[in-house]
C-alpha cells in the first residue's frame, strides 16, 4: 500500500479522498481499473505470468508437501495407510492452529513468542477447573474459561505494545518466560501430590480429539460443508462479474469447486477406514471439523471484514494506514488478543489428545513449530502478506516431516535438523519473490 500524498488531499481507505474537511466520492471507474477476464485460457495466462515474475502463491509449499509425502512412502509404505494419515492430521492440529495464531500478528510485521505457553496456561485453567475434585466445574465452562484468559493474555500483551511502543519480539519473549511460570504455578498449587500432571477428566474435552464422527455423519457434514462453500464461491464470482469486476471464469470457479469436493472424498474415505487392531475404529476425528469450522472463520474475519483489511494495509505500509485514518493501536490489540484465543484453542486441542496437561509441556519448542508453520505455509515474516490456509499447509508439513521420520525410526535430533532446513527454504524463498518484486516494480 502506497504512501497518501502529502498536501490538503489524502487518500482514505475506502478509495475516496478528502479536501478540506469535505469527502469526495470514489469515482465509479478508476482509470487504473484491471481488465476482466472471463475466458479460461486468458485468465490461465494471467496467472502463468505472475508466477514468472514471483507471485508463486502457494505453488512451492504444495511441491515440497509432495516430494516430502513421496519421499516418506517409498522408505515407509506405511507412511499413505489410513491409520497414519489420520495420525498425522491429528499431530498436526496442534500446529495449525498454533500457525494460526501466529498469522494474525505476522501480516501486522510483528511476532508473537508466547503462544506456547499460552496454550499451556489455558489448558491449565481448564483442566483445573473441569477437575471433580478440584474446580468441579461443567466442561463448558472450564473451556470457556481456558479461552477467556488466553484471550485476556493477548489483549495485555498488544496493550503493552502499542500503549508503551515496546519491540513484540521482546515483550511476547517476556510472556514465554512468564506464562511459563504461571503454568508451573497453577499445576504445583492445584495439585501438588499429582506429580505434575492434571487428566483431562471430561469426556467432552477428551473427546475433542479422541472422538470421531460416525461414517454417515461425516459424509452428511462433507456435502453440507462442501455445498455451502461452493455455492458461496460460485454466487461470490457471478456477483463480481455482475459488477464489471475482475473475477476468476467459471472454469477455473467450477474447478476449484471440483478439488474441494476431491479432498473432501479423500479425507472421508482415509477416515471411515478401519483403523483399529482390535477393535473397530473409523470416522473423521472431532478436531478436524474443527480446525475447517477455525480456518473458516478466520479466512472470513481477513479477507471479507473491515478489520481483516486493516491487518493487511498496515502490514503493508503501517504509515500509509495511519494516514488513512486507521487506528493502528486498537486493530494491533485486536490481532494479539486473536493470537492468544488461538493459541488457547491450540492448548485445548494439546491437553485433550494426551488426556492431560502436566509441567513437561515444551511451548518454547511449540511456538517455534508455530512460527514455522506459518512461513512455511507462505506467509511473510515481513508482513502484509499471508493467509490462514498457509498455517495449514505448514503445520501439515511439519507433521509430516514429524511423523516420517518417527516412522524411519530417526532421532529427535534429526527432526528438528530437517524442520529447520525446510524453514530456511520457506524464508529463502520468502525473501526472493519480495526482491524479485521489487526489481519487477523498479522496471
Amino acid at each position: 500500500m502506497k504512501a497518501a500524498p502529502e498536501g490538503p488531499a489524502s487518500s482514505r481507505l475506502d478509495g475516496s479522498e478528502q479536501h478540506n474537511g469535505s469527502r469526495v466520492p470514489e469515482p465509479t471507474a478508476p482509470a487504473s481499473a484491471e481488465v476482466v477476464i472471463t475466458d479460461t485460457a486468458s485468465w490461465v495466462a494471467a496467472w502463468w505470468r505472475r508466477i514468472r515474475s514471483g507471485e508463486s502463491g502457494m505453488l512451492p509449499v504444495l511441491a515440497g508437501l509432495i516430494v516430502i509425502v513421496v519421499l516418506f512412502q517409498l522408505e515407509n509404505s506405511l507412511f499413505l495407510s489410513a491409520g497414519n494419515l489420520v495420525n498425522l492430521l491429528v499431530q498436526g492440529a496442534t500446529f495449525v492452529l498454533l500457525g494460526m495464531a501466529e498469522v494474525f500478528v505476522l501480516l501486522l510485521g510483528e511476532i508473537d513468542l508466547s503462544v506456547g505457553y499460552v496454550a499451556g496456561v489455558a489448558a491449565s485453567v481448564m483442566a483445573i477447573l473441569a477437575s471433580p475434585i478440584i474446580g468441579k466445574q461443567p466442561w463448558w465452562v472450564a473451556l470457556g474459561a481456558g479461552l477467556a484468559v488466553a484471550t485476556v493474555i493477548g489483549v495485555v500483551q498488544g496493550v503493552l505494545i502499542t500503549k508503551l511502543n515496546l519491540p513484540s519480539f521482546v515483550v511476547t519473549l517476556a510472556g514465554l518466560l512468564g506464562w511459563e511460570g504461571v503454568m508451573l504455578y497453577l499445576i504445583d498449587h492445584a495439585a501438588p501430590a499429582a506429580g505434575g500432571v492434571i487428566a483431562i477428566s471430561s469426556n467432552v474435552l477428551n473427546d475433542i480429539v479422541n472422538g470421531n464422527l460416525s461414517p454417515v455423519a461425516g459424509w452428511i457434514l462433507a456435502a453440507v460443508v462442501v455445498g455451502v462453500w461452493g455455492l458461496w464461491l460460485y454466487l461470490g464470482a457471478e456477483r463480481l462479474r455482475r459488477a464489471g469486476l475482475a473475477a476468476p471464469p467459471r472454469g477455473i470457479v467450477l474447478l476449484r469447486i471440483g478439488i474441494g469436493v476431491v479432498a473432501a472424498v479423500a479425507l472421508l474415505l482415509v477416515a471411515n477406514t478401519n483403523r483399529g487392531v482390535t477393535v473397530t475404529l473409523e470416522g473423521v476425528p472431532f478436531v478436524i471439523p474443527l480446525l475447517v469450522a477455525v480456518l473458516a472463520m478466520y479466512t472470513f474475519v481477513l479477507n471479507r471484514t473491515r478489520f481483516g483489511r486493516y491487518v493487511y494495509a498496515i502490514g503493508g505500509n503501517a504509515e500509509a494506514a495511519r494516514r488513512a485514518g486507521i487506528n493502528l493501536a486498537r486493530v494491533r490489540v485486536a490481532a494479539f488478543a486473536l493470537s492468544g484465543l488461538t493459541a488457547g484453542i491450540a492448548g485445548v486441542v494439546y491437553a485433550s489428545r494426551l488426556g492431560s496437561i502436566s509441567e513437561n509441556i515444551d511451548g518454547g519448542t511449540l511456538v517455534l513449530y508455530g512460527v514455522a508453520a506459518a512461513v512455511i505455509g507462505g506467509t511473510s515474516l515481513f508482513g502484509g502478506r499471508g493467509k490462514m490456509v498457509h498455517a495449514v499447509l505448514g503445520g501439515v508439513i511439519i507433521a509430516a516431516i514429524y511423523n516420517g521420520l518417527g516412522l524411519l525410526g530417526v532421532s529427535a535430533a534429526a527432526e528438528y535438523i530437517v524442520t529447520a532446513l525446510v524453514l530456511l527454504a520457506a524464508v529463502t524463498v520468502d525473501s526472493l519473490t519480495r526482491r524479485r518484486q521489487g526489481a519487477e516494480a523498479r522496471r
